[in-house]
Parts: C-alpha cells; structure tokens; sequence
C-alpha cells in the first residue's frame, strides 16, 4: 500500500454513505468509514478540490442468483448522512446500478472539470466501490483507494478487493496517508 501523487486536478468519489446503506451490517464500524472519508470530504473542500457524492436508489434490472433489493426503498434510505457535511459546491451523483459511471453525468463532470485522477472511499468495497473504480480505471483516471475509509458487507469481499483487485487498478493506502500526501502536495 502506497501513494505516490496526487496529480493537480484530483476529485474526491464518496460511494453511497447514505443512512439506509450505512445501517446495514458490515465487515467494519460504519462510523469508523463514516468519519474517515468526512475527514478526506472536508479536506478536499478547503484545497478546492471537487467532492463528488453518491447515493443509489435502485438496482440494475436483470436476473442474479442472489436475492437483491426490488420496489420502493424505505423513506431516507437515500439520505446521505450529515456526518459526511455535503455542501452545495459538492457534485451529486444518483445511480441506479453497482457503479457511479453507468447512466449518469460523472464522467462529463469529471472531464468538464479537468479532473485526471479520482480518489475512492465509501461502502461496499466490492460493489460500489470496486465497479467505480474499475470504471474509473477503463476511462484512463488514475486511481487512488483509501482502503481504511471502506468497509464491505462480508470482510473476505472486502479483503479480495483491497488485496487483489485494488492493487491492479490504482495505488491504496490509509486516511492518514492520503491526508499527509494531500497537505505536502498542496502546500
């Protein structure tokens, strides 16, 4: 685990912090993930770097072997949670599928802003998390995964993907890290 830079133009991605997926039971505290990627969010924000915040409100169509969510979610399930601070100059990203790419303006967002390089936090590592990243990869975005500001619903999804998958897609690393390379590439 280590990063090298963060290139000029870098945004922060923040996957479905929202209170109906943060309520669900994980690998790791929620909370812990929750006051992580709040503290990279608010870092970003004072270099003036683009936050962007995501949410789903449904699953892709389709037939799967595992049951997954169907029909109308609970009220607020959505709700991203105020712990992450959103602001009005944070991006809002609102996907239907595993990755915030598919079927939404992320990638003209990105583009529109310059943006060479996409940090990722959030939950589930192996959904969310992992589809945007590969997506990310594919678009020729560099990658940085901050591996302690994630949590999965089973830890050997999330273990796969920090160890395995991650590495082959971007550079991983901790809050703190990424933090510490923050403040001395903008200082």
């Amino acid at each position: 685990m280590a990063f090298t830079t963060l290139d000029a133009k870098t945004a922060l991605i923040v996957i479905d912090l929202q209170q109906g997926i943060v309520a669900l039971p994980t690998a790791h505290p929620t909370g812990e993930v929750v006051k992580r990627s709040a503290l990279v969010a608010d870092a970003f924000r004072r270099h003036g770097l683009p936050v962007v915040l995501v949410n789903v409100t449904g699953g892709a169509p389709g037939r799967a072997e595992q049951a997954r969510p169907s029909g109308d979610f609970p009220a607020g399930f959505a709700d991203l949670v105020p712990e992450i601070n959103a602001q009005p100059s944070d991006h809002r990203v609102t996907k239907r599928t595993w990755g915030a790419f598919t079927n939404t303006d992320l990638e003209a967002y990105l583009r529109e802003q310059g943006v060479t390089q996409v940090v990722l936090v959030g939950v589930a590592t192996s959904i969310g998390v992992e589809s945007t990243a590969r997506f990310a990869n594919e678009l020729g975005f560099n990658v940085t995964l901050v591996v302690d500001a994630m949590t999965d619903l089973h830890a050997d999804a999330h273990t796969n993907s920090i160890t395995r998958i991650f590495p082959r897609l971007g550079e991983t690393g901790t809050t703190q890290e990424l933090l510490e390379l923050l403040e001395r590439s903008r200082a």
